[in-house]
């Protein structure tokens, strides 16, 4: 008996070293798109753009079938406790998440009735003034009904990292007008393990968690990963209050309010779907889970700050994938998506958003900056950043470094320099002066903070403290923190020297380099009121930079992403107290970080608007009305620029290009009132992925469950907003069909232009479009020179009662 028990429990440690998760996909349509035939179940296939009815009986019994299929192919193949299921897909792709080993997932393979097996992959995240910057409470909200209807009974689903629901940001009595129940959302509300109170309250309507992949991959820890859709990372509660948070919260920390906080549509309801965690950021099985039952639950957005590590290897395209091909059927049913384009700016390729049914979302500063300054005993004024009140007005400190202020020689093991341990530090020396501290590789490595540095200074008595800066490594990006006591961090290496040469001069040393006197003084300014710039807005230097890929060789695709625009840098908004994830940020109620995890929830805030308007309209109508009445334009009038690296690795500014930006910057206003929008459905989705070179027509089958069809002839004849060519020879023809959602019939003027090295023509040159008519018009594109470089240009649609539609065209010029 204990020979067996040992035996047994040897195979079960064996089991669970070597099994994986993998994502098996199955023949048999899922529910959006069943359209009968199997064992006498009647059809549940929804038309593009249609939600899924989930509470009708027939939806339920074939979900029920589609589940038992599963387990009854996973109960053939496999004995009992040799493999765990994780979940059943049964909405929008036919398949399930099972943690197997190796051998058993071959074996899943070969299984008759199996089309897929996948092995899951990692996903990370992609890591207030804006509804000002962006003219919403003047010219949008009031079109809805003012800040306390922006968004009425839209329901914006977060798949992030979870919610904080006791912010103010997410109150239900912050409110003049109380939440009553939603019409048609049926989400569920887990409740807090210990205090048994709902997540929920009216605003967040719907709050569950999704962790079975991390639970089975050893991953999740249940003391800081909560196993509830609390967050304690503090992301998930950022990007919830971008979107949908209360209107009119003031952002407080140190004493100081930085100025009210609102989400993009205040009104709007939040469904929380809790797939990310604190270090490991999250799972594809975990994330399709949450995809899949927010659609189910009836969400109207999709707002994911989330994206792969890489193009997945698993599929030959970046387009058929478990994660997009679940996003395809979200929108099938109806649902806009907005997704992080990525934050492996400002390299070209390194978007980790890829298909046209998504809308991906590039990240942009705006025009608020922090500025601030040290002013030194000898006259020079140091520029530098820091979210700090002044030291006392008309009077200087004197300065002492960390390093010359240990206790003892001990200190030394603990990297002084950081400030980051008062224990090591002499007090009396520090009481009452301006503590010098070294900005090192811990503070990248997130091992060190700037708020560690601003507690120990105010625990030993320090007037200030200045951070100092000696050296930059290629992506280090410094924001600005906000300080519990005058503090300041100088970037520039060359001012940094400025301030080390003039401490060096005036502190003198006995022979063994020991002080004797510290004569160094300065005086740290006042770094809480932002500066507005008027260069604003411009490309983030950490966005993701396009061309598209197409596969995982990274071919460049014909379809142009990101495809937006929106504020993502330095963005206030709310935070988990449970929040672990900025050091600077531990504890707090609110976070200025920076992102296209931010930019997304932006666009998913403004697309409630959108469809709060037209309730009617498609995700790619909604997404059409963003992009075709987008600005290039910075607020100086000037072509928008984009942060890059010049030769010395400097950061720099160039004029910008639609790989930067897409179509240009967010315009909420003109959004609302489009005139024009180019339409897309699912049968256009299959059509670009049939017409794309490389895809296999059976893989596309197999995540779709449609057969091919070809008639659209290229993917640059997708009808997008925005043109790309990748490989233009000679001379090609694309179409593209607008549809007028204005209330009058209008004319419009149809104008092109383009670089030097490819000839655009534009046909017909005017056309009149009725009210709900749909007019075709061509774009013609001719090589004229190789240059082995894109070429950029737009094709604007101007019409004769004022509106204005314009979309971006990228070619590249080939000999064959």
């Amino acid at each position: 008996m204990d020979i067996g028990c040992k035996v047994l429990a040897f195979f079960t440690l064996f089991v669970t070293v070597t099994a994986e998760i993998y994502i098996v996909t199955m023949e048999g349509e899922p529910i959006i798109s069943y359209k009968g035939g199997d064992n006498g179940f009647e059809a549940t296939a929804v038309e593009s753009d249609e939600k899924i009815d989930t509470t009708s009986e027939l939806v339920t019994s074939y979900a029920c079938h589609l589940e038992r299929k599963h387990d009854m192919l996973l109960g053939m193949l496999f004995e009992e406790g040799s493999y765990k299921k994780l979940y059943s897909y049964k909405h929008l792709i036919n398949g399930f998440a099972a943690h197997v080993s190796p051998d058993q997932a071959e074996m899943l393979r070969g299984a008759p009735g199996v089309k897929s097996v996948n092995r899951d992959w990692k996903v990370r995240k992609l890591t207030t003034h804006t509804p000002q910057f962006l003219g919403l409470p003047t010219d949008v909200w009031p079109t809805g009904g003012g800040y306390d209807r922006a968004g009425e009974d839209i329901v914006i689903g977060f798949i992030d990292s979870g919610i904080f629901p006791h912010h103010p940001s997410f109150a239900s009595h912050h409110t003049a007008v109380p939440y009553g129940p939603h019409p048609s959302y049926k989400g569920k509300c887990e409740e807090d393990a210990h205090s048994k109170i709902s997540f929920c309250n009216g605003k967040i309507i719907g709050a569950q968690h999704f962790a079975e992949a991390a639970k089975a991959a050893g991953a999740f820890n249940p003391d800081i990963d909560f196993a509830s859709p609390m967050d304690g990372d503090g992301h998930g509660s950022h990007t919830a209050a971008i979107a949908a948070g209360n209107n009119g919260i003031p952002v407080r920390m140190h004493g100081y309010e930085f100025g009210k906080a609102s989400g993009m549509a205040p009104r709007a309801r939040i469904a929380v779907y809790k797939a990310l965690y604190r270090l490991f950021g999250g799972f594809v099985a975990d994330v399709v889970a949450a995809i899949d039952q927010a659609v189910h639950d009836g969400v109207d957005i999709l707002s994911l700050s989330v994206g792969p590590n890489s193009p997945p290897a698993t599929t030959k395209t970046t387009f058929l994938n478990p994660f997009d091909a679940t996003l395809l059927g979200a929108v099938k049913a109806g649902v806009f998506v907005a997704q992080a384009a990525g934050n492996g700016g400002p390299f070209p390729k390194t978007l980790v958003s890829y298909s046209p049914w998504i809308t991906t979302v590039a990240a942009a500063i705006d025009d608020r900056r922090y500025k601030n300054h040290l002013t030194l005993g000898n006259g020079k004024m140091l520029a530098g950043i820091g979210l700090s009140p002044s030291t006392r007005p008309h009077r200087s400190y004197k300065m002492v470094s960390a390093n010359d202020v240990l206790l003892d020689s001990s200190g030394t093991k603990f990297n002084p320099s950081d400030c980051q341990k008062p224990e090591v530090l002499n007090k009396k020396l520090i009481e009452g002066n301006i503590l010098l501290c070294g900005y090192s590789f811990n503070f990248v490595a997130g091992s060190a903070s700037i708020k560690k540095v601003a507690e120990t200074a105010k625990h030993l008595g320090a007037a200030g403290f200045v951070l100092v800066v000696e050296n930059v490594s290629p992506g280090t990006k410094f924001d600005p923190v906000p300080s519990c006591i005058p503090g300041i961090l100088i970037t520039d290496v060359s001012k940094s020297m400025d301030l080390i040469d003039y401490y060096n001069v005036t502190t003198s040393r006995d022979w063994m380099g020991r002080v004797k006197e510290f004569k160094a003084e300065g005086s740290i300014g006042d770094g809480l009121e932002p500066i507005l710039h008027k260069s604003a807005p411009e490309v983030a230097l950490f966005s993701a930079r396009g061309p598209n890929t197409k596969d995982f060789s990274f071919q460049d695709a014909d379809l142009l992403k990101p495809d937006i625009l929106a504020p993502g840098s330095l963005i206030w908004s709310a935070w988990s107290e449970n929040g672990t994830d900025e050091a600077n940020y531990v504890g707090e109620g609110f976070a200025l970080i920076s992102g296209t995890s931010m930019a997304a929830p932006h666009i998913a805030g403004i697309a409630a608007l959108v469809k709060q308007k037209h309730p009617q309209w498609s995700p790619a109508a909604i997404k059409s009305a963003l992009m075709t009445t987008s600005t290039v334009i910075d607020r100086a009038g000037r072509p928008l620029q984009a942060q890059q690296y010049s030769e010395t690795e400097t950061v720099t500014l160039v004029k910008a290009t639609p790989f930067d930006y897409g179509s240009g910057h967010v315009n909420p206003r003109a959004a609302l009132d489009p005139g024009l929008i180019f339409d897309a459905g699912y049968e256009d989705y299959l059509g670009f992925l049939c017409t794309t070179p490389g895809i296999d027509s059976h893989e596309i089958t197999n995540f779709t469950n449609t057969p091919c069809n070809f008639k659209m002839g290229h993917p640059s004849n997708f009808n997008t907003p925005s043109i790309a060519i990748s490989h233009l020879v000679k001379t090609q023809t694309v179409t593209r069909t607008v549809t007028n959602v204005a209330e009058e019939e209008e004319t419009y003027t149809i104008t092109s232009r383009m670089e030097p090295a490819i000839a655009i023509e534009v046909s017909p040159p005017a056309m009149t479009v009725r009210v709900g008519a749909a007019r075709t018009f061509t774009v013609t594109l001719t090589v004229r020179s190789v240059t082995g470089a894109y070429s950029f240009g737009e094709v604007t649609l101007k019409g004769s009662r004022g509106h204005k539609v314009t979309i971006p065209v990228v070619a590249m010029g080939q000999k064959r």
